[in-house]
């Protein structure tokens, strides 16, 4: 019986021998494996493996269904709150027999209803990852069993299996190379490399390498570029390193966002406001003879005026709103209160290719033999460049074409760069061809890594070589080696991958061509230069960063040279910070990392495991983290940030399911639109949070107080609710729609243990609710002297509570003087107040005036009634005017 294990690197056979698949000999792996090379598995070892191992796929997480997501949503503690109070009004309405009395709960139960609707509707937490990852697998592959070659479905593969690969394969599982011939491998959503990687079967690799350096390697849902090969798979399903990251998205739970974690906290603090008030309320009355049903009604109406039990919709309409604004800025969000958390955002830790550099090579630097310093590709470059370019590009295999649709590279990344570089100095490829015409090549290799072609150039057999500098060294006779050298190391420097031009003239055209023959006495004719560029407008993106108090971090699969070269130049890496290798990292104790962390700035050759320990580790200083990338290797940490931000164009399907944000434009300028969206989105919803309670507050005080001292209710519930669902919720809904500020992004980034009611705030809060309650309160007196009605008092402060509520809508837009920012510049805010007052004054100036127990005032009250609803603006921006309201 054949038993496998996976270890990190490491394979454990039945007899707990240790298998590496790239460390040990492919002889070791074979017998490891039970397999043979050129026979393949036998029918019976393929049977007893499968159902040993299962079949090549990914385990799946069990997703939460809608009925359970439903239930989640009532888990709120405003809402079980409400629940109560519904079911209390409830009961109440049964005991009194009266129709009109079930419209209050049925009110509360509506509003708890359509906004579990729209958390399940809005938030869809239905994980889409593993299907993502699925996609990604080879549906077939051609194995090789029983001595013969066919083609079976890739999840009937077990380890063991020799398989064929060539050019345009996804590989079906892990597989160590048996024989390669110029093998290459797309692996960028693995290892976050743009270039394809080398393979070689031969090749020799430590034990402890990372994943970009496993040349002998072929890994699942990669692709295959060039050449071909055969190989025995070494691991499936889940113990492919795509397997593995799979396990970490199904151990990553989902993180809480910081605003979710404040209302949550709210909540708990009203509904301890809310029974506390109710208890006292309680014992009062009936201390005061009140009858019991009376007092429980009361209790009742104190419960409902305590908790805004429109904010959680509104919060979630705010959201949605701003959610609609990011689409247009090209920035798709998968759940609403992601948008609060990316403008809180204090740390982005993001991929390079693709992301901060536009993951395609680029000729940037030219140096021809004899000159004396490097040359800026252009349009219009020197003639001795022009002919080095014009010798690169005979010696390509790729093509460059431009079309009304845009440009299009075809083949190897470096290949392309250089074509590109001829057709802009007017020397396409096909008319290099026409005019000389390539006689004989002898392709690249893993072994020589050179490539080399015959071309006829003026009447002459031009040998034309190309490859890496420390290769061509050795085979060129003419030519200032030392000089170039020199020159090629400080291009390697500047993080360039460098080749070497060289040539040779030939009497004639031989039968055969030997590459150590047609290679060899050449003449070096120069070197060029090229790299994966960061984008432009990712530098401004940066800066803008840095300005906003939020920390840039590199983190990649590329290699540490070319990783600092891109972020010094985008203005990531600064003078005494570090730039360490994956290797490094894993050298590092968590406690090391603590230490090190705020000093690291840019990451090299790292795991997908690295990603997510980089992430904690920021966390741990308790910044909120938002991770950018493209690649399979993001996505696990894209999971465990406090928002994951995917590429959509270069981003694969995994990234983008597990991110909390999809970039559709793939530029990083997109990310600093969404900060300061998110933002000014959070400082909306403080307002609206700041409306809200500071209105419920004063109903409450007004509630309390009028009880405690007179024994009086002075608004009714069915009052109560009509005025927090009618002048709260439209105007807070406007609210915050408000325009974001302009000096929004040059504040820092809010502490992730920061209380929405910090900087004094929560004061502010509660001084307009004493505010509101004192001038209800002499509503309420006069009305009910002037009138000798209770419900003359009752409708005075009705009509005063609702509509100075009203009111203060445009005195939360903004710590600014509301004339400063100007009255009436936000247009839906306008509307919504309009409605609010049509609506108080339907209730107060028609028949439906009986149903909510009002009645008709004096003149005189309702003149002094707008003179009380002016008071919050002249209280406001006298506060504004003398800095007890200072703009943070």
């Amino acid at each position: 019986m054949f038993f496998l294990l996976n270890t990190g690197h490491h394979i454990i056979d039945e007899g707990g021998m240790m298998m590496n698949p790239y460390f040990d000999s492919k002889e070791e792996v074979l017998t490891a494996l039970e397999s043979d090379e050129a026979q393949g598995l036998r029918s019976e070892q393929v049977k007893s493996k499968q159902a040993q191992f299962g079949r090549n796929q990914l385990v799946e997480k069990k997703k939460k269904t809608n009925w359970q997501r439903f239930v989640d949503q009532f888990k709120d503690t405003m809402i079980i709150i409400l629940l109560i109070a519904a079911a209390v009004s409830f009961g109440i309405a049964m005991v009194e027999g009266d129709v009109a009395e079930f419209f209050e709960p049925a009110l509360i139960l509506l509003i708890v209803i359509l906004n579990a609707i729209m958390g399940v509707l809005q938030e869809s937490k239905a994980e889409k990852a593993l299907d993502a990852l699925k996609s990604l697998s080879a549906p077939h592959a051609r194995v090789l069993r029983d001595g013969v070659e066919s083609v079976i479905d890739a999840a009937e593969l077990v380890p063991g299996d020799i398989i064929k690969l060539e050019a345009g394969d996804f590989v079906p599982a892990d597989a160590r190379l048996l024989k390669s011939a110029s093998l290459k491998s797309e692996e960028s959503a693995l290892t976050g490399e743009s270039v394809s990687a080398e393979k070689d079967a031969l090749a020799q690799i430590e034990e402890n390498a990372p994943l970009g350096d496993r040349s002998n390697m072929v890994f699942s849902g990669c692709s295959i570029t060039y050449g071909t090969a055969t190989a025995v798979v070494s691991a499936t399903g889940m113990q492919t390193e795509m397997g593995k990251i799979a396990d970490l998205l199904n151990n990553e739970n989902d993180t809480q966002t910081p605003l979710q974690k404040k209302l949550a906290q709210l909540g708990t603090y009203l509904g301890i406001l809310a029974l506390a008030a109710c208890a006292i309320i309680f014992v009062v009355g009936l201390f005061n003879g009140i009858p019991v049903l009376e007092i429980f009604m009361t209790s009742v109406s104190l419960a409902v005026s305590a908790i805004p039990e429109g904010l959680p919709a509104i919060v979630t309409i705010v959201l949605s709103i701003g959610v609609q604004r990011m689409v247009k800025k090209n920035a798709i969000i998968r759940r609403l209160p992601a948008v609060e958390t990316l403008g809180s955002a204090s740390v982005i830790c993001s991929d390079k290719t693709g992301t901060l550099t536009q993951n395609r090579m680029t000729l940037v630097n030219a140096y021809v033999d004899q000159s004396d310093e490097l040359e800026k590709i252009s349009e219009h470059n020197s003639e001795a460049v022009r002919k080095l370019l014009m010798y690169a590009t005979l010696c390509c295999d790729g093509s460059y074409v431009v079309e009304a649709s845009g440009e299009k590279h075809i083949g190897d990344p470096t290949e392309t760069s250089i074509l590109k570089a001829s057709y802009l100095n007017g020397m396409p490829k096909e008319e290099l061809l026409k005019r000389y015409e390539r006689l004989g090549e002898i392709p690249f290799d893993s072994d020589r890594k050179l490539m080399t072609t015959i071309n006829r150039i003026d009447g002459k057999y031009m040998v034309i070589v190309k490859g890496a500098f420390d290769i061509m060294e050795k085979r060129c006779v003419r030519g200032d080696l030392k000089k170039v050298r020199n020159m090629n190391d400080d291009m390697s420097k500047q993080a360039l991958r460098v080749l070497a031009i060289g040539y040779k003239e030939i009497e004639a055209l031989p039968q055969n061509l030997v590459a150590e023959e047609m290679e060899n006495g050449l003449t070096l004719m120069g070197l060029v230069g090229m790299i994966d560029p960061p984008r432009e407008e990712a530098k401004k993106a940066v800066e803008v960063c840095c300005h906003a108090g939020i920390r840039p971090v590199m983190i990649t699969g590329d290699h540490v040279v070319t990783a600092s070269a891109i972020a010094k130049e985008l203005g990531i890496l600064h003078e005494g910070e570090k730039a360490i290798t994956g290797l490094e990292l894993d050298a590092m104790s968590d406690e090391q990392l603590a230490n090190e962390v705020e000093h690291i700035s840019v990451y090299a050759r790292v795991s997908p495991e690295n990603k997510i320990r980089i992430v904690k580790a920021w966390q741990n200083k308790g910044q909120i983290v938002s991770m950018t990338g493209d690649g399979v290797n993001d996505a696990p940490a894209l999971k465990a940030a406090d928002i994951g931000c995917a590429m959509g164009i270069t981003g694969t399907d995994v990234a983008k399911n597990a991110a909390d944000m999809t970039l559709t434009d793939d530029n990083f300028a997109t990310i600093v639109e969404a900060v300061k969206e998110g933002r000014g989105i959070y400082a909306n919803i403080k307002k609206v949070v700041g409306f809200l309670l500071g209105t419920n507050i004063g109903e409450v005080i007004l509630v309390f107080v009028v009880m405690l001292l007179w024994h009086k209710a002075p608004l009714l519930s069915m009052q109560l609710l009509w005025i927090n669902l009618v002048t709260d919720s439209l105007p807070a809904i406007a609210l915050g729609m408000e325009k974001v500020e302009a000096d929004i992004m040059d504040k820092k980034p809010r502490p992730k243990d920061e209380s929405i009611f910090a900087h004094g705030f929560g004061i502010r809060i509660a001084l307009q609710g004493v505010m509101f309650a004192t001038l209800a309160i002499i509503a309420f007196l006069l009305g009910e002297n002037i009138t000798g009605e209770l419900a003359g008092g009752q409708t005075m402060a009705f009509i005063v509570l609702s509509l100075s509520q009203v009111i203060q809508a445009y005195n939360m837009r903004s710590d600014h003087s509301l004339f400063k920012i100007g009255v009436f510049t936000n247009k839906k805010l306008n509307m919504a107040c309009l409605v609010s007052i049509v609506l108080v004054l339907l209730v107060v100036f028609t028949p439906l005036k009986v149903l909510f127990g009002l009645i008709d005032l004096p003149i005189e009250l309702h003149l002094i009634a707008l003179g009380l609803i002016a008071v919050p603006v002249l209280v406001m921006e006298l506060s504004k005017a003398f800095g007890l309201i200072r703009h943070q």
